[in-house]
């Protein structure tokens, strides 16, 4: 019985894992569904700098679950009795502690900090994956989209 909560916990966890590596990028040419369709505006800049960052991650219900499946199962395996129930309680917090801090690590990414000057005059320091590389002196486009969002292509 042990054995097979062990196993489901673990199938959790690796489950979570697996959707979070699913999750939509945050690169200049990753767009979410809901994106397509919509009209963005194009500007028109050259790249200043390129400055080297990492884009933290983050963490779900999912991960802390999974780990805290996973924690209590491993605890239970500890002892018999009132003692199982205890280390598997003790268990569960610091898995799910775990499983947040594995979700978080997991979905922190490479990123760059390119700063462009616009051809209209001003200057704009967008964050994104460093899925694409840039160079400074390079044309590119930024599409603005809604709210804040902006993203640098090349042409």
């Amino acid at each position: 019985m042990e054995i097979r909560n062990m196993t489901r916990g673990l199938g959790m966890l690796a489950m979570s894992l697996v959707i979070v590596a699913c999750a939509g990028g945050l690169g200049g040419r990753d767009y979410d569904r809901g994106d397509a369709r919509q009209a963005y505006r194009v500007e028109w800049g050259k790249v200043a700098s390129v400055t080297d960052v990492k884009i933290e991650g983050q963490y779900t219900e999912l991960g802390t679950a999974g780990g805290a499946a996973v924690g209590y199962s491993l605890g239970r395996v500890i002892g018999d009795g009132s003692g199982s129930r205890v280390a598997g309680a003790v268990g569960g917090v610091a898995g799910a502690v775990a499983g947040r801090e594995i979700e978080k690590a997991a979905t922190s990414e490479a990123g760059l900090e390119i700063m462009v000057d616009m051809d209209r005059g001003d200057t704009l320091v967008i964050v994104q994956s460093a899925e694409v590389a840039f160079q400074p002196g390079e044309r590119v486009r930024i599409l603005f989209g809604r709210g804040n969002e902006a993203r640098v292509v090349k042409p």
